[in-house]
């Protein structure tokens, strides 16, 4: 159990060392008891809520592991309108949020002029908000544009940060050197910056994994997010194996550990692949939730992956359901922007 306490102590340990904590489970209930100790420490109980609002399913490429890439032939495509961004805004600032997301496949319908417009509208009516995008790979000038029309925050994961298996996951079009650049970029805006990956993605190794924690290190993000990978019908990947709950908690703890600073969601591919899978992930260090805003008529197209949370907890409407749900696992829900505390 030396090996927790160095994590705990130093933020960080040798590739061996981190290779025998992920290996196995011996260190786990260790590993969740001290990165809770770490973001109470930082955090408190405070758990930060966020309203996700997933403006289109439209997206331009094709991920073999996404469920709305482009060549998925049979998904019902939808793009919101400003008018229903700003109507999810209107209902979510009444509930309590106070940092809204903007999330989406990389859809050219939603060009600079259309997404700073919204963005400028929704900072106009909400200054004391914090607004996250996340619409993938764009150029720096695009980037600028966004953050100069008020918002403040970016995701957007890495996936992976080791060429050959990036390669096994994405088309020739993209590019991991370019993914990385964008988030360098987005840091040197001044964006509160985020990024992450699947757990147990197809062909995933351990040695991919403590590649992505070092890269992590090398980027220093704001935020982080993790999930694990949950296979759909409808890409190359079909018939692959879905990530392991248990790594993907054992991950959590690790990265509160090595970022004790970072936000890290308890994200819904936790809550989809196990009833208590988001409240696992807080006990295990993490401090965000992120409830959908969508209009109800939307959330089943925004089909990532299998058997998606739709309702319950993860329906905006059911936030006091949310803070039950929270109070129970031990911590409070904090209707604030809860921007990093570095």
């Amino acid at each position: 159990m030396e090996l927790v306490k160095k994590l705990a102590k130093q933020h960080n340990l040798t590739d061996d060392e981190l290779r025998q904590i992920l290996v196995t489970d011996r260190f786990d209930s260790m590993l969740m008891q001290e990165a809770d100790k770490a973001r109470q420490e930082i955090y408190g109980r405070d758990v930060y809520i966020r309203g996700l609002i997933e403006i289109s399913n439209y997206c331009k490429n094709n991920c073999y592991y996404c469920g709305i890439r482009g060549e998925n032939k049979n998904l019902t495509r939808y793009r919101l309108t400003k008018e229903d961004i700003l109507y999810c805004c209107e209902q979510g600032y009444g509930l309590g949020f106070r940092t809204f997301v903007m999330q989406g496949g990389e859809d050219p319908y939603f060009n600079d002029d259309t997404v700073t417009d919204i963005v400028y509208s929704i900072r106009s009516k909400y200054p004391d908000c914090a607004i996250t995008l996340s619409l993938g790979e764009k150029p720096a000038e695009s980037y600028k544009k966004y953050f100069d029309a008020g918002a403040n925050r970016y995701l957007l994961r890495h996936e992976t940060a080791t060429e050959e298996h990036y390669k096994k996951l994405h088309p020739d079009s993209m590019s991991l050197e370019y993914r990385k650049e964008c988030l360098f970029t987005l840091k040197e805006i001044g964006f509160q910056t985020g990024s992450g990956f699947m757990v147990g993605s197809p062909y995933q190794t351990v040695e991919n994994i403590i590649a992505d924690l070092r890269f992590l290190q090398e980027l220093g993000p704001d935020m982080i997010g993790i999930g694990p990978y949950i296979t759909h019908k409808d890409t190359p990947f079909y018939d692959k194996q879905s990530g392991d709950l248990f790594l993907t908690i054992r991950l959590v703890s690790i990265l509160r550990l090595m970022f004790p600073y970072a936000l890290i969601p308890s994200t819904t591919a936790l809550g989809t692949i196990h009833p208590q899978g988001r409240q696992m992930g807080l006990k295990a260090g993490a401090n965000v939730v992120m409830p959908n805003l969508s209009p109800q008529n939307v959330r089943k197209l925004y089909s990532l992956y299998k058997d998606k949370i739709a309702t319950d907890e993860e329906a905006a409407e059911s936030v006091e359901k949310l803070r039950r749900t929270v109070k129970e696992a031990g911590y409070e829900v904090v209707c604030s922007r809860g921007d990093v505390k570095k």
